[in-house]
């Protein structure tokens, strides 16, 4: 890979020498916790007992044994949105999956997860923000049962997925996997939902029809298409190490999507087997930096200004707006979804998705390709996309052009030199803008 870029070496740089102290402290904390390998031992016959009271009478036999690994679930489930509404049939995709390989699921516990589109313009959203913290405090105390040898965290949306992390990384002993749901299919398209939003506004057209048209585009299970929060948090997760490669804009309720779920669940397994890709290690400076260069590439969302400070010092990191500033200035802007263009996400997944993101800002030097994540070291495994074939699980290099420049382009042709957010300073104070 070619050498990385200095700016962004600089920033990294700056990150390690701001955070020593703090991300010395957290790793202490962290080998304290836990030592590499199953840790069923650790449990005293009435902890283990309550533990497995009332699981199947196969996976407590199992358990007994001490020397097989118990993964721990957390999940944002409720029906009421429909990013979460598939993670319904996932805690027993995970049991299946992981009795193959001779291994335990156990739900830990569920977290609260809101969603902005409900509550804008209602009290609830004065909840909306505050509810991160709340869902990471949940995350410690499913986990806090000390039962698991690795974690599998079901979340998507907005507040979620930063709290899931942060919360996640109080056990960053253990190697964490986040498996997310996918996006719905495309409905009408955006500039026709403006369109409508438009004409009702000005009194051309009745709330029966404005209804129609918001029907129209959030209209089934999975992650609403647009490029905002939510799906800004599947990119960071998957240039984070965290999610299986290219697994974020997969629909669900499909084979694929559940051949990944099950996928994700026996990773865990073997990562707690053998002591590697623990949270702690996946993520470090330099991953908190390519997550931030992600945002920046494809034009993400600017409430990651607020979410990744917190996600970052969950892990002893300490980044602040100027190190988000800096990289942007260098950062090709390589992709335009909606609301930075006219395309979904589904449409951005056709063009080359993730793997081609990754591949191009590797080759460009803008991220770091020396990091760990969940599939081992380097940041190469995620230059591969997921297809089935004859009812079998398989990985295939990423398509090396876009295949529609009109949303994704190559680093050496970018939309913009400058990625999608920038720091505004000036005598009213400071602003991320995108």
């Amino acid at each position: 890979m070619p050498k990385l870029h200095p700016v962004v070496a600089e920033v990294t740089a700056r990150i390690v020498e701001r955070s020593r102290a703090t991300r010395a402290d957290y790793l202490r904390r962290m080998d304290a916790a836990g030592t590499s390998g199953v840790g069923r031992a650790k449990l005293s016959c009435a902890n283990w007992a309550h533990a497995f009271a009332g699981a199947p009478v196969k996976d407590k036999l199992n358990a007994m044994s001490g020397t097989q690994p118990n993964v721990g679930v957390v999940t944002a489930y409720n029906d009421m949105l429909s990013a979460h509404q598939p993670f319904e049939r996932f805690p027993q995709i995970i049991r299946d999956a992981v009795r193959e390989v001779n291994a335990t699921a156990q739900v830990a516990g569920g977290v609260p997860a809101m969603c902005d589109g409900v509550t804008q313009g209602r009290p609830g959203m004065d909840l909306s923000l505050f509810s991160r913290d709340v869902i990471a405090m949940s995350t410690a105390v499913a986990l806090t049962h000390d039962a698991f040898d690795a974690a599998v965290c079901l979340g998507v949306c907005d507040k979620i997925v930063p709290g899931l992390f942060m919360g996640s990384l109080a056990f960053g002993h253990l190697p964490v996997v986040f498996a997310p749901a996918g996006p719905m299919p495309s409905g009408i398209p955006n500039f026709e939902k403006a369109r409508v939003r438009a004409e009702y506004a000005q009194g051309k057209v009745d709330r029966a029809t404005l209804l129609e048209s918001e029907i129209g585009s959030y209209h089934s299970p999975g992650t609403c298409t647009f490029y905002g929060t939510a799906n800004s948090n599947q990119m960071m997760m998957e240039l984070g190490g965290l999610h299986l490669p290219s697994t974020a804009f997969v629909h669900p309720e499909t084979g694929l999507r559940d051949a990944l779920t099950a996928a994700a669940a026996k990773r865990a397994v073997e990562l707690a087997r053998t002591g590697q890709g623990r949270m702690a290690d996946v993520i470090t400076e330099k991953s908190i930096v390519n997550m931030i260069v992600a945002l920046l590439a494809t034009g993400g969302s600017t409430n990651h200004a607020i979410h990744l400070v917190a996600m970052a010092r969950a892990a002893g990191v300490l980044i602040d707006w100027t190190d988000m500033d800096q990289p942007s200035s260098v950062t090709p802007l390589l992709a335009r979804v909606y609301p930075n263009g006219s395309a979904d996400v589904n449409a951005f997944q056709a063009a080359g998705g993730v793997a081609f993101v990754a591949r191009e800002l590797a080759r460009a030097g803008n991220i770091h390709s020396d990091v760990v994540t969940i599939m081992g070291e380097g940041i190469h495994h995620y230059f591969q996309e997921p297809m089935l074939i004859d009812g079998a699980l398989v990985w295939k290099d990423g398509v090396a052009e876009s295949l529609d420049t009109d949303i994704l382009r190559p680093a050496s042709d970018p939309f913009d030199r400058e990625g999608g957010l920038r720091l505004l300073q000036g005598d009213l104070g400071r602003a991320v803008i995108k």
